[in-house]
């Protein structure tokens, strides 16, 4: 497998793993969802934790760049909180109606004889609900989710007037050279060790495995460790991308590679022609 998105004519695009980042790739950001969950998580750091209405957007945003999720920075910074409490509130609130059923997609993947898994950051409740609304629940061998990379549950919390919180917004804007950022308990994408957990546990090849994700991030993350990687969300192609989709429903225009060297392999193929429900890997 190449890795420049470059391909000649006499070498084939060798895949043996797909691997789909789930919010705001295979559904679209233009759902409405993102937006929603940003919203809950606001709500969840101003009632939840304490955090000061006036500072929680940009606080948000901040641990977001940071540390990949707002969640995980919000555990390096020093909060507590349960997590499955948290995506309760976060993702449990979420109208899942505006996600909308896809069945060119789900053509799309049932066509690809090629093993396929979802990675997301999310819980694992959050995943399911909104693979089902789409109708590819049964397209993946499973989902590698938050509940995978992070099994173990917070130890109790510490009384609210024990806790040190690490003051980011101060930190970035009057950064002390002597002072380092907290690392978060939390392993998420694209931190390397969160994605090379994730292969690890799934058991995949990184040399011949593609990504596709609307993080460019994320994608750069991937690239490092050896992916092929896929943009999704725009047509523009930046410089660590080896393909870059406004949409998955162009996978097949722009990738006709997969479906050429996968068909060379009959048992692959037959074997893949019923669906399986897909369930978490653990």
């Amino acid at each position: 497998m190449e890795l420049d998105g470059k391909y000649s004519k006499d070498q084939s695009l060798k895949c043996e793993c797909l691997l789909f980042d789930l919010d705001d790739t295979l559904y679209p950001f233009n759902s409405g969802i993102a937006a929603d969950i940003k919203k809950n998580i606001q709500d969840y750091m101003v009632h939840k934790l304490g955090v000061d209405e006036a500072i929680s957007l940009d606080l948000c945003v901040l641990l977001y760049k940071q540390y990949g999720t707002t969640m995980a920075g919000l555990r390096a910074v020093g909060y507590q909180f349960d997590y499955d409490d948290y995506h309760s509130f976060v993702h449990g609130r979420l109208s899942y109606d505006k996600i909308k059923p896809d069945p060119v997609l789900r053509n799309i993947l049932l066509s690809l004889p090629i093993r396929k898994l979802v990675f997301t950051n999310g819980d694992r409740t959050h995943a399911s609900r909104a693979l089902k609304r789409l109708g590819i629940e049964d397209c993946f061998e499973g989902v590698v989710c938050f509940e995978t990379l992070n099994p173990t549950s917070p130890p109790p919390p510490v009384p609210a007037q024990e806790l040190e919180i690490f003051d980011l917004m101060k930190h970035l804007a009057h950064p002390q050279p002597a002072v380092q950022l907290p690392k978060s308990p939390i392993l998420c994408k694209p931190s390397r060790e969160a994605m090379l957990q994730a292969l690890k546990v799934a058991s995949i090849n990184p040399q011949t495995t593609i990504l596709f994700d609307d993080s460019f991030r994320n994608i750069e993350a991937a690239k490092q460790i050896g992916m092929c990687t896929v943009l999704v969300g725009t047509s523009e192609r930046k410089k660590g991308a080896d393909h870059a989709l406004e949409s998955l429903h162009n996978m097949k225009e722009a990738l006709p590679e997969l479906w050429e060297e996968a068909e060379k392999d009959e048992d692959v193929r037959n074997s893949s022609k019923a669906g399986i429900e897909t369930s978490v890997i653990a």
